[in-house]
């Protein structure tokens, strides 16, 4: 959502025919952004080398015991990183994200000098064992879980944002009658189903259950951000946390 909000007059207008279907806080309020799926950010363990260190959230990974071995992306190269530096942003600020600095500079000095340089470098260094935890998002560990990997999914205690992602239509789309049917393709129950179950992420819809082996949201600790204030400060975040990870 913060790579195309700022772009949304790109995209066509076009409310889906199975609007009435999605939950409410993801439903499509600017016209041309349907939401199709919901993406928690999470911490991914590897189960054989956690040993007896006890990760429940964010606080866990500031442990000496993890230094070097905690995988994370830069943020200005992973937007699954990038939702990761929010997420901890509010959560270890109680709501306000300018609290959450310190945490923050503790966590970069934790990494030890690493940063990956993107989003699949995290989960698959995780799975792989390069890494004992990682911070990714829910799809990439669900489907490592799914085929058998010794890996599991912790949905951090201090809080969760999970964003929705999109699908869009090209304004001007040649194949406006198509694209709109495209749009209602992917959320209608049947592709919502297969998506969850298939592709291990969350439906948008009330109808549809999460995967088998995924907590519930209402089991989650969820917060929310406020995408206008991400928005307006994307850059200087990014800025920031550069700042702060080169000067450890």
């Amino acid at each position: 959502m913060s790579t195309v909000q700022p772009k949304k007059d790109l995209f066509e207008n076009y409310i889906s025919a199975n609007e009435d279907a999605v939950f409410d806080d993801c439903k499509n309020t600017e016209g041309m952004l349907t939401r199709f799926t919901i993406i928690p950010s999470v911490i991914m363990v590897n189960k054989n080398l956690i040993g007896d260190i006890k990760i429940e959230g964010y606080e866990d990974l500031l442990n000496p015991a993890l230094k070097g071995k905690i995988a994370f992306a830069d943020p200005s190269k992973s937007s699954s990183s990038f939702e990761h530096l929010v997420n901890m942003l509010y959560a270890m600020g109680n709501g306000n994200p300018e609290n959450g600095w310190d945490y923050v500079k503790k966590l970069s000095k934790n990494l030890d000098g690493k940063l990956l340089s993107g989003s699949s470098a995290v989960y698959k260094g995780v799975a792989d064992g390069e890494y004992t935890v990682g911070l990714t998002f829910e799809e990439a560990a669900a489907k490592y879980i799914k085929d058998g990997a010794p890996v599991e999914i912790i949905y951090m205690k201090e809080g969760v944002i999970a964003k929705p992602d999109c699908v869009q239509i090209i304004k001007g789309a040649k194949n406006m009658e198509n694209a709109k049917k495209f749009v209602d393709f992917v959320t209608s129950k049947e592709t919502q189903t297969l998506i969850a179950n298939e592709l291990c992420r969350r439906s948008v819809r009330k109808d549809v259950p999460p995967a088998k082996g995924l907590k519930p949201l209402n089991e989650i600790n969820l917060i929310k951000d406020d995408p206008v204030v991400v928005g307006e400060n994307k850059q200087a975040w990014l800025d920031k946390f550069k700042d702060i990870f080169t000067s450890n």
